[in-house]
């Protein structure tokens, strides 16, 4: 019966059927699996807690939604969507922050990413070697691994490669925008604002060009308005960017707040500095162009002019050594 079998998925699928078959049956037991091993049991005190829900006033409702609780369906997946170093944890949280993922939930929404893609990739390049290469009797096991696995592998990096790209694009943003935001807040501070109206201000008059370091602003100005102290948010927006520029810049900050220093002549100093450290910048990208432009002009100049110069000479020598054949 077994060696029936055998042959019949051989004949169906190609030498490697019974591989196939063996293999999607592992991955259809993982995906059954699964949800079965990391559900957890009905605890007596849930139903307590959701008939105290029923009763509960509709103004502590309103307060338990501006809290931002998590999302409770991802709570039963916790341990299976979180790295459990708690080191590591705070890394890819701070990654995700950078990148301008700011949900509570952002941690496991990327860990659910990478396990969706990983298995529908996986999917689709099994199906793609079914449809496609089984009847090829040509194709060695490297190849098969590589149609099945490559595709899970990319991805489950897909996630991470694009909020890798996210974060770069978002520093790149504020790293941009941050000289003409100072210049803005020096103006409102010598005019007379406070360095909590300059940020308000500032953040409304740079949303259209840089939303990024305006989104980071309006945070700063919400914090401060709810009562924290300003070197810790300002210390918190320098974590969240990830940007050289803005932690000299709150450190230039806190450094006047404690001595007692002025605000504006801090601003005026940083400021022309930041210009500076801008045209520095400009300066750089303008001398790597030519070191960049020498390679490409080599691949597309040198060929040509090769073929146009050498290729009447070869041609003359091959009709030379055919004459002196005959």
């Amino acid at each position: 019966m077994l060696d029936t079998v055998t042959q019949l998925m051989t004949d169906t699928l190609g030498p490697f059927g019974p591989l196939i078959a063996v293999g999607t049956l592992g991955l259809l037991l993982v995906l059954l699996t699964i949800p079965i091993l990391i559900r957890e049991s009905n605890d007596p005190l849930d139903k307590i807690k959701k008939a105290s829900r029923s009763g509960v006033s509709q103004e502590e409702q309103k307060k338990k939604l501006r809290s931002g609780q998590r999302n409770e369906k991802l709570d039963k997946y916790a341990k299976f969507l979180e790295p459990e170093d708690e080191k590591q944890l705070s890394q890819i949280r701070l990654t995700l922050l950078q990148a301008g993922y700011r949900d509570r939930d952002a941690v496991r929404y990327f860990h659910f990413a990478q396990f969706a893609l990983g298995i529908g990739f996986l999917i689709l390049g099994v199906l793609y070697f079914v449809v496609f290469l089984a009847g090829n009797e040509d194709t060695t096991t490297q190849q098969t691994l590589m149609y099945i696995l490559g595709p899970g592998g990319l991805g489950y990096m897909l996630p991470k490669y694009w909020v890798t790209k996210r974060q770069q694009k978002r520093q790149q943003e504020i790293e941009e925008g941050f000289p003409d935001s100072l210049d803005m807040m020096l103006t409102c501070v010598e005019a007379g604002q406070s360095m909590d109206q300059a940020i308000i201000r500032v953040s409304k008059e740079i949303r259209a060009s840089y939303p990024a370091l305006a989104e980071e602003f309006e945070i700063v100005s919400h914090q401060i308005k709810a009562g924290r102290d300003k070197p810790s948010v300002l210390n918190e927006m320098a974590e969240r960017c990830g940007v050289q520029d803005i932690s000299s810049f709150v450190t230039v900050m806190v450094q006047s707040q404690t001595f007692g220093t002025s605000i504006a002549d801090a601003l005026r100093v940083y400021a022309g500095e930041m210009r500076d450290k801008r045209v520095m910048r400009a300066e750089e990208k303008a001398n790597k162009l030519p070191t960049k432009m020498t390679l490409a002009t080599m691949m597309l100049t040198v060929p040509p002019l090769l073929i146009i110069l050498v290729g009447p000479s070869v041609l003359g020598i091959m009709e030379l050594f055919t004459m002196a054949g005959q």
